[in-house]
């Protein structure tokens, strides 16, 4: 720890002003603001990286970053924040949160995690702003459409069309079948016909 003290000379005479009897530095941190901050958005998220300087290994594993994003023609009074659960240098923001043919600007800055009992700090300046945009989602045309509808249309008309033509065929072989025995009665009617007339003539 140290001992902060400010000297002054007021009306000719020497004045010592105690400032902080007991100042620790490390419980009054102010970290340079991250750098190198850099996007890249797709259809369903957006990726957010940056990388920080001038931080001293042990303080590294325990930063805690804030994000914040707004549409890039909007002020930062309307931005969104976002507090980072983790102390890795990125973040995605989900698709979801994000308007389509929309361009935004995003920020993050950083500061030691308020978890951390060891050392204390405020915030940092933000860093430069990274500007993205939401890609489009990928139309499927009409032709896509109607080809897939064919294909899923193709198999069970196939299907219906094997069994009717199976039906028919089993059906056909039946009257095959069948027709010899309803044709053999008819022919025995008339033969019988037949005998009783000549029967009848020689009587």
């Amino acid at each position: 720890g140290y001992r902060v003290s400010l000297q002054g000379h007021v009306f000719g005479r020497n004045h010592t002003y105690m400032t902080f009897p007991e100042y620790s530095p490390r419980k009054h941190i102010k970290l340079d603001p991250p750098l190198n901050i850099q996007s890249n958005a797709t259809a369903s998220k957006c990726k957010i990286w940056w990388s920080v300087w001038n931080v001293p290994w042990y303080l590294a594993d325990i930063l805690q970053y804030e994000l914040q994003y707004k549409e890039y023609s909007m002020s930062w009074e309307v931005a969104l924040n976002k507090t980072l659960p983790s102390s890795l240098p990125q973040v995605e923001i989900e698709a979801t949160e994000l308007r389509s043919g929309i361009a935004y600007a995003a920020r993050v800055r950083c500061k030691v995690s308020e978890n951390e009992n060891s050392f204390h700090s405020q915030w940092s300046e933000w860093s430069q702003i990274t500007v993205f945009q939401r890609a489009d989602v990928p139309k499927v045309s009409e032709k896509i459409l109607n080809t897939n509808t064919l294909q899923f249309l193709f198999i069970p008309l196939s299907f219906g069309t094997l069994l009717y033509l199976l039906w028919n065929c089993k059906l056909s072989s039946r009257r095959q079948k069948a027709s010899p025995a309803l044709k053999f009665p008819r022919q025995l009617l008339s033969f019988s016909h037949s005998i009783v007339c000549t029967t009848g003539i020689l009587r």
